[in-house]
């Protein structure tokens, strides 16, 4: 019959420990000597100066292969989105609408567009250059300060009436509000695949014909100019600025119409039903009375 294994105190365990941290018998320091813990310390010393050295090539074969200033992989949009300003939204649909007779709303509306035109204003744009109009602007070499390239200028005061320098309000204290279409940067795209083609922004009134007697654009032809195409990056163009096409409306009647602007070139889409947005924006614009 087995016999029962002792029970042992507390005393006893403390002291197995303590002969397991040093046993001067054998002369280990947690079962080891002091030679077999130097051939391991080394070891994993070894072990991970290997393994970061590899990780470091990894990272820098994978670095090396990148372009800082082209992503190799986009998942931007072919065609650019295109935005209306002031942006103000109401559940999914862009709805700009202000009352005539309430300071207040008029300037919601204006305080959007003076804070947008910030950084093209005509001091700030001095940084800027002025380059040839009708033409692209191609770089091949980083010539500009700081291995970067060159911005073309867009002063504030080339959207005419709807600068906000002659009248702060962009006519919102009155019916004929300013809206500023915008066109989203896509990196290296050429409007009209290079043709030397400048694309141009057309507002056309989806409905409330008869609330609309005017539509002006400034610059008066509505295009966005090809100099400032393409476009390298922020880290290449830190100092860029969108090109920007104002529009002005005379509203009449009713004074509240739905209307689409759309940026024409051959190749910007602007029917894709999955991207609204792509190539067009459509708005609401009401001025209440």
């Amino acid at each position: 019959m087995a016999t029962l294994k002792e029970k042992r105190t507390c005393g006893q365990k403390c002291e197995d420990f303590g002969r397991f941290v040093w046993n001067s018998d054998t002369g280990t320091l947690f079962g080891r000597t002091p030679e077999k813990w130097v051939y391991i310390s080394l070891y994993y010393v070894a072990f991970y100066v290997i393994m970061t050295g590899l990780f470091s090539l990894a990272i820098w074969t994978l670095m090396y292969t990148l372009d800082p200033y082209t992503p190799d992989y986009q998942d931007r949009l072919k065609s650019p989105g295109v935005m209306v300003y002031p942006p103000t939204y109401v559940e999914e649909d862009v709805v700009l609408s202000y009352n005539t007779s309430d300071k207040a709303s008029q300037n919601k509306m204006s305080n959007y567009l003076t804070a947008f035109l910030k950084g093209y204003n005509d001091t700030v744009q001095l940084s800027n250059i002025n380059c040839t109009r009708g033409k692209y602007f191609i770089q091949d070499s980083f010539d500009a300060p700081r291995h970067t390239k060159y911005s073309c200028r867009f002063d504030q005061s080339m959207l005419g009436n709807c600068s906000g320098l002659d009248d702060p309000t962009f006519g919102y204290n009155g019916t004929m509000p300013c809206v500023i279409i915008k066109m989203n940067r896509i990196i290296r795209f050429l409007p009209n695949n290079g043709t030397g083609v400048a694309p141009h922004l057309n507002c056309t009134i989806l409905s409330g014909h008869r609330n609309v007697d005017a539509i002006e654009y400034f610059p008066t032809n509505a295009t966005f100019d090809l100099c400032y195409y393409p476009y390298y990056g922020r880290l290449a163009q830190p100092s860029y600025v969108n090109p920007l096409v104002a529009v002005k409306f005379h509203l009449v009647n009713d004074r509240e119409a739905k209307i689409q602007c759309r940026v024409v070139a051959h190749n910007i889409a602007y029917q894709d039903s999955y991207e609204p947005y792509q190539g067009k924006v459509v708005f609401q614009l009401k001025a209440l009375k």
